[in-house]
């Protein structure tokens, strides 16, 4: 562990004042010694260690260094760097600040002041601009690997949503594109989650434009092939708006025995459906006599559009107002439930992922995207993720009962990670001293206890 200079040890040391309590002077000073603001690291570590993320990740990227001048294991420089990230500290360059802290040094297996300190600033950049083309593309497969391993067995059905997010550049970064719908110079990153258990299984980045139908069914394919792989029996459901509804992706769907359930735009064909148009003008004139503010109907049809090589059960969710008709269409290759379960309970479900987008990219910072290389901002993608699996993974040991069971990851964040502890070494041992007023001390004690290894 670097030693500080004297005048580092003064300038650390300089005392500073608070106005007085109780008649007495207050003052103080950063020379608390081996303190920590992120005793939570450790709940991260035993995460991680149980489900083996950065291991699986270290293993796809080829390391060409001496073993025997090594000081920084490949495995240890993305554990420290997704730590990291989960704590609030999104910049490589925070690992400079980090790199001797006490938590952070046990949470990687270092003792608390022997030994060399994490890795620094360079190194962290130096592997985040290290992997290839296909390295990343191993790394993304092992993230769909991780996926499935987090279920204890294959489940039989599983329904993945998919969508784009506007990730805003400011520079001229690799496939970043102007997007005229946003107004900015973007990503479109394309987001995959399990959304009724809040699991991520996929994060791509793209270039700044919607993506056609040929790339979305490519995406879909490479997925599907790989869970597949996995979970051969397990039937699969793919949810998307309008961008994904394309006749590349449903056409793969049905060759694949996939199921869907996407938006569909509208156009002149669907308003003047016969099904639709009867639905929509009884709607109308019951709201009108009934007086409501609003009044909501369904209707379904089959149609083809002309791209399209067969005609599909499109579902209509028709809502009569004082502001007028509001129609909106859904396609799927679903063929039992009425059309309202299919609008209200399948489709509209979608919009909880929405919310898990969120937590990835303003919660963990995931739109920090600002390498010049897009193979960086990939793989920025990818440790960002690996850094949510780490919070759902805490989250999912608490008891169902725990107020933070269902809260948002700074809310974690704030009341688990962020805790302060004293680091005290002795001969044979070392104690972590938390404070005793910590408001979350029990569930603390718990998650520790229920993400403890098994013995072997």
């Amino acid at each position: 562990m670097p030693r500080a200079t004297p005048a580092m040890n003064d300038d650390i040391a300089s005392s500073f004042g608070f106005p007085a309590v109780g008649r007495k002077k207050i003052t103080a000073a950063f020379d608390g010694g081996r303190l920590t603001s992120d005793g939570g690291v450790l709940l991260l570590a035993q995460a991680e260690r149980a489900m083996g993320i950065c291991q699986r990740l270290a293993a796809c990227i080829a390391d060409p260094r001496d073993p025997a001048r090594v000081i920084h294991r490949l495995d240890d420089i993305l554990r420290a760097r997704v730590f990291a990230i989960a704590c609030g500290y999104e910049d490589a360059d925070d690992l400079d600040a980090l790199r001797d802290d006490p938590g952070f040094r046990l949470a990687l297996g270092k003792l608390p002041e022997s030994g060399a300190g994490l890795a620094s600033q360079p190194t962290m950049s130096r592997w985040e601009n290290a992997p290839t083309t296909r390295e990343l593309a191993s790394m993304m497969a092992a993230m769909i690997d991780i996926y499935c391993a987090s279920y204890p067995a294959p489940p039989t059905a599983v329904t993945l949503d998919i969508d784009d997010t506007c990730d805003v550049v400011h520079g001229y970064q690799q496939l970043s594109f102007w997007n005229g719908h946003h107004g900015e110079r973007c990503f479109l990153p394309i987001h995959i989650y399990d959304t009724a258990t809040g699991r991520p299984v996929a994060m791509l980045l793209r270039t700044g434009k919607t993506p056609s139908g040929k790339e979305a069914a490519g995406h879909i394919r490479r997925l599907v092939r790989h869970l597949r792989r996995n979970w051969p029996d397990t039937h699969i459901t793919i949810r998307g708006d309008g961008h994904y509804g394309r006749p590349e992706v449903m056409a793969y769907c049905d060759a694949a025995r996939v199921d869907y359930v996407f938006g569909l735009p509208t156009n002149s064909a669907l308003r003047a459906d016969p099904a639709i148009v009867a639905v929509a003008d009884a709607c109308a004139v019951k709201r009108a006599q009934r007086q409501c503010p609003v009044l909501r109907n369904y209707a379904e049809t089959r149609y083809g559009a002309k791209t399209w090589k067969c005609q599909r059960r499109v579902v209509a969710r028709i809502e009569a107002s004082t502001l007028g008709m509001d129609i909106r269409y859904v396609v799927t290759s679903l063929a039992t439930g009425s059309a309202e379960h299919i609008y209200d309970t399948l489709y509209c479900a979608r919009g909880q992922a929405e919310n898990l987008i969120k937590r990835h990219k303003s919660q963990l910072a995931s739109d920090r995207t600002s390498c010049r290389s897009a193979n960086a901002n990939q793989m920025r993608l990818i440790l960002h993720t690996a850094a949510y699996w780490l919070l759902w993974r805490i989250q999912q040991a608490m008891p169902r009962t725990a107020a933070l069971a269902s809260a948002e990851f700074t809310t974690l964040r704030l009341r688990l990670l962020k805790v302060a502890a004293r680091v005290v070494e002795s001969a044979s041992r070392i104690r972590i001293a938390f404070a005793s007023a910590c408001p979350d001390a029990d569930l603390f004690r718990a998650l520790v206890l229920r993400l403890k290894p098994a013995p072997t």
